[in-house]
């Protein structure tokens, strides 16, 4: 088992990465005995890896209550958020309770969210359970669930108690979610490291196939990147807004099929392919890095063209209410070079809509 920590100005907590790490005798901290939790998870994970989880926290004696939510991105809601909470006051969990997030980015997302709020603030540790929330969304501290004119406007910056990968759970993981989360990877290797950048070039079957040791290196290598960054902006005033290279654009195609029929990765790998787009059309990137980017994106089996229903100036009404635009001018992430990114303050909409047309097939 790999532990690497994350500090905050107001924060400390260990992320642990490893396979069959629920035996190490530490892995449950801070949890002690007499503790009551409440394990927060959908039905297809609670049938695949409850009984699993539910064993330590007995052998621990730690009371559990389980909650389950329905399965996918349009669950993502107040409403979710109002049935968790429901449960908690039912059940008289207090602020000495904690919640445990068993599940991908969804779960850990509206679990951090409502634990933030529940009697002011409580505890709460991430579990993991796909690529994308292992190498992403369970590190960090945002929480929030969507609003049918965006994706995460609303939620909190809330940090974990701790965050547990196992890389087991990719074992069950359908290949469609883990092709999602491996846009993510390709992000921080295009955002922050060319040579994390060239060995996916490399390694990317690899990781599609489960090979144990190239999915441990590219986890653990994700979690200290995107850690580095969060430890000095925990909440996303400079240099966090880097981490959010091809999501102005994939949050667009996201909110616009309401969270149903595009998953968060594949939006974000053609939102990737659209900010290299804008990067070529400004003259800002070379043609040769341009396309060793795409060609990573579908090497990865991830989409690399727009949605052929949604029009360009359909991605406009969603970008101005992106959370990094300010007084309506849209702000965005494009790299420059392969592990170099910039800032774009107030592009022009026709610069937008020029780099959607250039994804169409």
């Amino acid at each position: 088992m790999k532990k690497i920590f994350l500090q905050t100005a107001s924060h400390t907590y260990p992320v642990n990465i490893g396979c069959n790490i629920f035996n190490a005798q530490n892995v449950f901290h801070p949890f002690q005995v007499g503790d009551r939790c409440v394990l927060v998870t959908n039905h297809t994970i609670s049938i695949l890896w409850k009984q699993k989880i539910v064993k330590y926290f007995l052998k621990k004696k730690i009371s559990v209550d389980e909650f389950i939510l329905s399965d996918g991105e349009n669950y993502k809601t107040l409403n979710s958020v109002h049935l968790l909470l429901t449960f908690l006051l039912k059940k008289l969990h207090d602020r000495n309770s904690m919640l445990v997030a068993l599940g991908g980015g969804v779960i850990g997302d509206i679990t951090g969210f409502a634990a933030s709020i529940y009697q002011r603030g409580i505890r709460f540790v991430q579990i993991p359970t796909t690529l994308l929330s292992q190498v992403d969304a369970a590190i960090g501290g945002k929480t929030g669930v969507n609003h049918e004119l965006g994706k995460n406007m609303i939620g909190t910056f809330w940090q974990p108690e701790s965050v547990i990968t196992d890389i087991n759970f990719l074992s069950t993981l359908p290949y469609k979610q883990l092709i999602s989360g491996i846009s993510e990877v390709i992000k921080y290797a295009i955002s922050f490291d060319d040579a994390f950048f060239q060995w996916l070039e490399k390694n990317i079957k690899k990781i599609l196939s489960l090979e144990l040791d190239s999915v441990l290196y590219c986890i653990q290598k994700c979690c200290e990147l995107k850690i580095n960054i969060v430890s000095t902006d925990e909440r996303e005033k400079s240099s966090r807004l880097l981490l959010n290279l091809g999501h102005t654009f994939g949050h667009a195609i996201e909110a616009y099929f309401e969270y149903s029929s595009w998953l968060h990765g594949e939006a974000v790998a053609v939102g990737m392919v659209m900010a290299i787009q804008v990067s070529k059309t400004l003259g800002m990137i070379n043609t040769n890095n341009a396309k060793r980017m795409i060609n990573l994106i579908k090497n990865a089996d991830l989409p690399i063209y727009a949605p052929q229903d949604m029009c360009p100036e359909s991605y406009l009404k969603y970008m101005v209410r992106d959370k990094k635009s300010y007084s309506g001018n849209i702000q965005l992430i494009i790299p420059i070079a392969i592990g170099q990114l910039t800032i774009l303050k107030n592009v022009k909409k026709n610069i937008i809509i020029s780099a959607v047309k250039a994804c169409f097939k």
